[in-house]
């Protein structure tokens, strides 16, 4: 494939990105390379470019559309044209607005595999290279810690995140039943999604039983990039909604803002476990989406949360979902403790 010089990514890099291009294409997604392949890309960033040659070198007999040279019609046509079980890759930029649908839901009704890659240009130098850091699929490392971790949510009958200087964020209630993103879809009706994964998630049964005290090192802004503020923001919680903080930042109070004046409250809702050890506290990435995978705590501020239904929320009331991250140094299902030192103890 033709592909502008990007001297910005080394053969070192590219060798890299094709090697866990293969893992999720043969071992996450477990793709035949007998069946049907299109990848639709741009080639508007260095990232992007390295990614579509990935993943043309792992399907040679796919068909590639890079998507600024033709019409809408002509990928949407070609999306229509695909047998069920073929997989589509999304090499995207930015995000592809290809028709007013959701696209990737569209292509699971279609009975296809997805595999999407969003906001690219966000990443650039040596974010590029955490990103593709953050590809390597290791099946042992998500697949089991991923489901010892559920297990754990599964059955605990309470939650603490402890933060740096002592203050914990307490859930004094069971969890809803975690749901996981580990690149392991076996039992899923669709297969595939956003990559990089690597992420457990739940939310306390009883949202008004969460509270206390957690420290945010970073925040999804207003514009869904990520916020790094000089020193960490304390939030102080009660009865599940953020009550109070500490060492805010005007751009902090511009995302609470606009919770409240559409909300009215600022909810907590998701508890975030996520996997993927190319993301820490220090290795970092502009992109709020994807440094969502974080080895590490996340929770989400605002009503909305489209994977648990709460009898107090109407869905159509709800519109934010502000991932914070939290400085953690435990984590605590019930008395087991499941995090410290920056890895999962599972």
């Amino acid at each position: 494939m033709n592909a502008p010089n990007y001297c910005a990514l080394t053969d070192f890099d590219r060798a890299n990105t094709a090697r866990h291009v293969r893992d999720i294409v043969f071992t996450a997604i477990a793709h035949d390379p007998e069946q049907a392949a299109l990848i639709v890309f741009d080639a508007e960033c260095p990232l992007a470019g390295v990614l579509a040659d990935a993943y043309a070198l792992a399907l040679p007999k796919a068909h590639l559309i890079q998507v600024e040279t033709v019409g809408n019609e002509v990928v949407m046509d070609a999306f229509a044209a695909l047998p069920v079980g073929s997989l589509v890759v999304l090499v995207q930029s930015t995000h592809f607005r290809l028709d007013a649908y959701r696209l990737r839901v569209q292509l699971f009704n279609q009975g296809l595999k997805v595999i999407e890659h969003v906001h690219l240009a966000r990443m650039v130098d040596e974010q590029a290279r955490l990103y593709i850091d953050s590809l390597a699929y290791d099946p042992v490392y998500y697949r089991g810690t991923g489901l010892a971790l559920k297990v754990k949510m599964d059955a605990a009958p309470s939650a603490r995140v402890v933060s740096h200087g002592g203050d914990v964020l307490c859930f004094d209630s069971a969890l809803e039943s975690a749901k996981m993103n580990i690149g392991d879809y076996r039992a899923m009706n669709n297969v595939g999604g956003q990559f990089p994964i690597g992420e457990v998630f739940t939310e306390a049964q009883d949202l008004t039983a969460v509270h206390g005290r957690a420290k945010v090192f970073v925040f999804g802004d207003t514009t869904f990039h990520c916020n790094w503020p000089e020193q960490a923001i304390t939030l102080v919680i009660e009865a599940g909604r953020v009550v109070a903080v500490e060492n805010s930042t005007p751009h902090f109070d511009d995302v609470l803002s606009k919770i409240r004046e559409v909300e009215g409250d600022v909810w907590v809702r998701e508890l975030g476990l996520g996997m993927n050890r190319a993301f820490s506290e220090t290795r970092r990435v502009s992109d709020i989406g994807t440094f969502e995978r974080m080895c590490g705590i996340h929770l989400s501020l605002g009503a909305k949360h489209g994977s648990y239904n709460k009898p107090q929320f109407k869905r159509k009331d709800t519109r934010f979902h502000i991932d914070v991250f939290i400085e953690s140094t435990a984590v605590y299902m019930g008395d087991d403790l499941i995090f410290s030192d920056g890895h999962w103890q599972v």
